[in-house]
């Protein structure tokens, strides 16, 4: 029976309101052989109060101050044992209390699982599947037209893990999986939804920078012409979702 050690990241920061909601997703998965790491930013806000109350079900805790949120989760890679890596980022939850024991259960020994994600507001309400659906079948190419695996929805072996390009504020997670998928050999669709992510991050209040970013990522890894005639097509494709929804649904 496939069973790999999964180490769980989960990066926080004064985040009182939501850090609970993922606490209690990860701990009450019925998949057992999961290393859980949480790295907190020196919470001033409760956050810490509420991680010690799951201590004994917490592999391993930090608080400390970070340059930046992928700095932090460059801490939780560095701590992480396990086979595969996923980040389950406060307020972002697990789809179902068996997901990752059915993510495991679809294949044996992928470089990359992957699935589908759903959106939820502040309230944990839904707000259903991004814009953005998963590829039937991941490839390195498939990121051209935007980000269409949330990266809550990404298991990925810890060997393929490189540390976050820190020059990248908001979208080093893009440069990321695009960095693991062009050394990956076996990269496997699990059909189902496997993560509910919380909308509104930093991505969002720092739009401008945020997609100036991403435009950097994509022209490094698929070439400038190539990337601004994309970028036409993510343009294109955003206006008509907006037309026919009136909403973007990133």
């Amino acid at each position: 029976m496939f069973n790999p050690k999964l180490s769980v990241i989960t990066i926080v920061y004064n985040n009182v309101q939501h850090i609970e909601r993922t606490l209690q997703s990860v701990i009450g998965q019925t998949y057992h052989n999961i290393e859980y790491i949480v790295v907190d930013g020196l919470s001033t806000d409760g956050t810490l109060d509420v991680i010690h109350q799951y201590k004994d079900k917490i592999s391993t805790l930090i608080s400390e101050k970070d340059k930046g949120i992928y700095d932090a989760m460059n801490k939780g890679l560095a701590l992480a044992t396990g086979d595969y890596v996923i980040f389950m980022n406060s307020g972002d939850t697990f789809y179902a209390p068996d997901t990752v024991e059915q993510v495991f259960a679809t294949a044996p020994d992928a470089d990359i699982y992957y699935g589908e994600t759903e959106m939820m507001d502040e309230a944990g309400n839904n707000l259903g599947q991004r814009r953005h659906k998963a590829p039937k079948q991941f490839r390195f190419k498939d990121f051209r037209y935007g980000m269409s695996i949330s990266h809550q929805a990404i298991y990925m072996k810890r060997a393929l893990a490189q540390p976050y390009n820190l020059k990248y504020q908001l979208s080093a997670d893009i440069d990321w999986i695009l960095q693991a998928a062009q050394k990956a050999k076996k990269i496997v669709n699990v059909n189902r939804y496997v993560a509910k992510y919380l909308v509104g991050g930093m991505s969002k209040k720092k739009h401008r920078q945020s997609l100036m970013e991403r435009f950097d990522i994509m022209r490094e890894h698929y070439g400038l012409l190539p990337t601004i005639f994309n970028h036409a097509v993510i343009s294109f494709n955003l206006g008509w979702y907006w037309l026919l929804h009136r909403r973007t649904n990133d």
